[in-house]
């Protein structure tokens, strides 16, 4: 896994805002959340949270990404009936998750795990084994008000 002090590993990606690079959001903050199914109850929590507290990472100068193994148009339709701002991407091939280390034991889907990003591109800090899904958010935007 991918740990603190790291580089954040590029990747391109389809996703509910269309294609996206993880090295274009040089400069911002990112959280890149990856989460294990969309339209479950745990990643709905999840991502409602997310889009809750979207305004606050914007004003900090951060972006938001989810992502998960579901196909794009899943995603699309996650997106849309959540009220996300921010892309979800669709890493149905599993290469982000696998280059990450996210993805679980059985390799059928991604863990839920956060990374936050700083302005550089460097990992500094990985959220994991939160009891609730949706205190990703919470947490990420804690970690996201400590960086310059």
């Amino acid at each position: 896994m991918i740990e603190p002090n790291q580089l954040a590993p590029d990747f391109e990606a389809d996703s509910s805002k269309g294609r996206v690079r993880l090295s274009q959001l040089k400069g911002k903050k990112v959280i890149l959340y990856f989460y294990p199914k969309s339209f479950t109850p745990g990643c709905t929590r999840e991502i409602q949270r997310f889009v809750e507290l979207y305004e606050q990472f914007v004003n900090l100068g951060a972006e938001i990404l989810g992502v998960s193994v579901d196909s794009v148009e899943t995603q699309k339709r996650f997106a849309e009936k959540y009220g996300a701002k921010f892309p979800v991407v669709s890493d149905k091939d599993k290469a982000i998750s696998s280059t990450y280390g996210v993805l679980n034991e059985k390799g059928s889907s991604a863990q839920r795990v956060t990374f936050i990003i700083d302005r550089e591109g460097k990992v500094v800090s990985v959220l994991r084994n939160l009891k609730k899904a949706e205190e990703h958010a919470d947490k990420a935007l804690e970690e996201v008000k400590k960086l310059p």
